[in-house]
């Protein structure tokens, strides 16, 4: 058993417009950026659904809707660190004109073969990315109901 270990509790949003889904693009610190759902942790006192809401605003400006659950995906990193991301699957309802995270380079409504090839060239955030929007797409997903906060 490792000492102190902690999992690091996140979410994702896919949100899909027609054939696009909106990206964040984001400075990691490496040479180039990478993509993401919007995302991010969970805050103490919140609880996933709250958090997705949170995130995709302060990421996007978007407000959106939560439609569906697409489950809890476990990421362990390369050092050693352990994710519980719950994805969400969301609609979106109106642009707000609030600033975005300072972190978030630019967001992007991006087709599946964009989204493919930012894969192929590694600048995705994580292998989750693509496998969330996947599932959303072959309707691998719960309802909501199945979070209870």
């Amino acid at each position: 058993m490792i000492k102190n270990a902690i999992i690091r509790s996140t979410v994702a949003c896919v949100i899909q417009r027609n054939d696009r889904f909106l990206m964040v693009e984001e400075a990691r610190g490496g040479r180039q950026t990478v993509f993401n759902q919007p995302a991010g942790h969970v805050e103490p006192g919140e609880g996933p659904m709250a958090a997705t809401l949170r995130e995709v605003q302060e990421e996007t400006a978007w407000q959106v809707t939560l439609t569906d659950y697409l489950g809890l995906y476990v990421f362990h990193t390369p050092e050693g660190l352990t994710f519980h991301s719950h994805g969400f699957i969301a609609t979106p309802d109106v642009m707000l004109s609030s600033p975005i995270d300072s972190d978030i380079t630019a967001t992007h409504w991006l087709t599946l073969n964009d989204i493919k090839a930012l894969g192929d060239a590694d600048r995705l955030r994580s292998p989750l990315v693509l496998k969330r929007i996947e599932n959303a797409i072959k309707g691998r997903s719960f309802p909501l109901a199945v979070i209870h906060e």
